[in-house]
């Protein structure tokens, strides 16, 4: 063979092209961008399972607590539950409707019925924050007990009887 004629052989390097690289992160992109409000979505269900279960166990205390010293308790620390928080990170609420002045912190539906006679326990919901009115935009996401217990669950599913 001359020297004067080498040829060069081209030798391609193992690995991936910027325009592979590009599309593989894009691709990941994607799916990313499918799967986050189907997990956030789930996310949000467990939470409001939680709350809802915590309200019913909490109701269930306060029952238990009224049956045996004869009133319903001062606050949600006299059945241990005082610095209990939803899964938001709120604390959950209660209101002795028996109480002076009681009656006048009560949760109501949209006629402004009060929703219990007994007492209110609720969770403030994701954006912790609540109006008095179940109806209200602020109280749509909470998890409420109505209907003296009968009824535990988001304040847009209730309805008044």
């Amino acid at each position: 063979m001359d020297s004067k004629h080498t040829s060069f052989v081209r030798v391609r390097a193992a690995g991936f092209t910027l325009v592979e690289l590009m599309l593989a992160v894009a691709l990941i992109g994607v799916l990313a961008a499918i799967a986050m409000p189907i997990y956030s979505n789930y996310r949000e269900r467990v939470n409001r399972t939680i709350a809802i279960q915590d309200v019913k166990i909490i109701q269930l205390l306060i029952a238990d607590y009224a049956a045996n010293g004869g009133s319903l308790p001062a606050s949600l620390a006299d059945v241990g539950n005082g610095g209990k928080l939803d899964p938001w990170g709120h604390a959950y609420k209660y209101v002795d409707l028996t109480s002076v002045g009681g009656i006048g912190k009560a949760r109501k539906d949209h006629k402004l019925n009060p929703i219990n006679s007994d007492f209110d326990l609720f969770s403030m919901g994701k954006d912790g924050v609540f109006k008095p009115q179940l109806t209200q935009k602020d109280s749509l996401d909470d998890i409420v007990r109505a209907h003296d217990g009968a009824f535990v669950g988001l304040a847009s599913t209730f309805s008044p009887q």
